[in-house]
């Protein structure tokens, strides 16, 4: 059997190979070769060597829709659960760690999540993540501790705050990047998540060698500035987020942007320039369909639409010049429409 000193120095030497690999992880990022995700399982492995279990998951705290979702799990999908739910909604909710090794007997217990994982849960750890002002952002859960004995409720909080509290700096930064994404108003992403997607899901359908389809619809709500200056800047708030919404419901699971103001863009991977124009022109009729309910009043609108299928010999800013030119074009030509080629002159 090993001595303690022999077990101390493996579990040192399995520290050092862990944040070795996390900061080539982070270097490899910085040109464009890193995998964000990667960064997230070497934290996870951090934690589980350090308290020796076999699974360990990290939690994001999303409080605008009041969820817990995981960052990362070991030997799962992603898992997103209500936010006061399982032993990881109590440790939040309490602001306190979680340590049990008889589980089924904790109040706040969820037996679902064996269920879907096929999983046998016997002892759990939980230690809530915080950024740099005291706020609980999210939660570290270690599973099953290895060997005969269970989770030490002194010592193991003691290691696994070691993995929470760097969790917690990269978890902020993810969750700080993730706002500068998008818009505070209508919760789409923005002009900067735009750029991020064509840098990484959108890149491929950009290079002339991949025969990738990639359509864009650019479209603004028609006087818009008679809609604020008749209800005020909340009610052309209300319009905003009203036009936003179904553009969500009307294009999933395709991206929308805020583009700016009362401009919105979406683009259409693997989808032609015919596809788009019916898209749009689905959305155009629902839209003018539509009644926006702000306080006391109803507000109609409408919108014009300018749709390009995306070269990959041009650059992702000319794309979108023609999408916006032919909006251009819709708005000069009676608006509440759509316009997907160029008239032939």
């Amino acid at each position: 059997m090993a001595n303690k000193n022999d077990v101390s120095a493996k579990i040192l030497d399995d520290i050092f190979v862990i944040m070795q690999n996390l900061y080539s992880e982070m270097h490899l990022g910085e040109t464009g070769k890193g995998n964000h995700m990667a960064v997230f399982e070497e934290f996870a492995k951090l934690g589980k060597t350090l308290v020796n279990a076999d699974r360990v998951s990290f939690w994001r705290w999303d409080k605008t829709n009041k969820k817990l979702v995981t960052a990362i799990a070991m030997g799962v999908d992603k898992i997103v659960m209500d936010e006061g739910a399982g032993l990881v909604g109590r440790s939040l909710a309490e602001n306190k760690p979680i340590v049990t090794n008889t589980p089924r007997e904790e109040p706040g217990f969820n037996p679902s999540i064996d269920v879907i994982t096929r999983y046998d849960t016997k002892s759990v750890m939980v230690l809530p993540v915080k950024n740099c002002r005291g706020e609980t952002i999210g939660a570290f859960q270690a599973i099953n501790k290895l060997g005969e004995c269970g989770f030490d409720e002194v010592e193991d909080v003691k290691r696994l705050s070691i993995a929470a509290f760097i969790c917690g700096m990269a978890l902020e930064s993810d969750i700080f990047l993730d706002e500068s994404q998008h818009d505070k108003l209508t919760t789409l992403k923005n002009r900067l998540g735009f750029y991020a997607d064509c840098k990484s899901k959108y890149a491929k359908a950009m290079q002339a060698d991949e025969n990738g389809l990639l359509s864009i619809i650019i479209c603004d709500i028609d006087y818009f500035k008679k809609v604020n200056d008749t209800y005020g800047h909340n009610g052309g708030d209300a319009v905003l987020k009203h036009v936003a919404r179904i553009l969500s419901e009307q294009t999933a699971p395709f991206d929308v942007y805020r583009w700016g103001g009362e401009e919105f863009l979406i683009l259409m991977g693997r989808e032609n320039i015919e596809f788009a124009a019916d898209r749009a022109e689905k959305i155009r009729r629902t839209i003018e369909e539509s009644v926006c309910r702000f306080e006391t009043q109803e507000i109609k609108i409408t919108m014009s639409f300018g749709c390009a299928e995306a070269c990959p010999n041009l650059t992702m800013e000319e794309n979108v010049k023609i999408a916006d030119n032919r909006l251009y074009s819709a708005k000069e030509t009676g608006r509440n429409k759509v316009v997907a080629f160029d008239e032939k002159g």
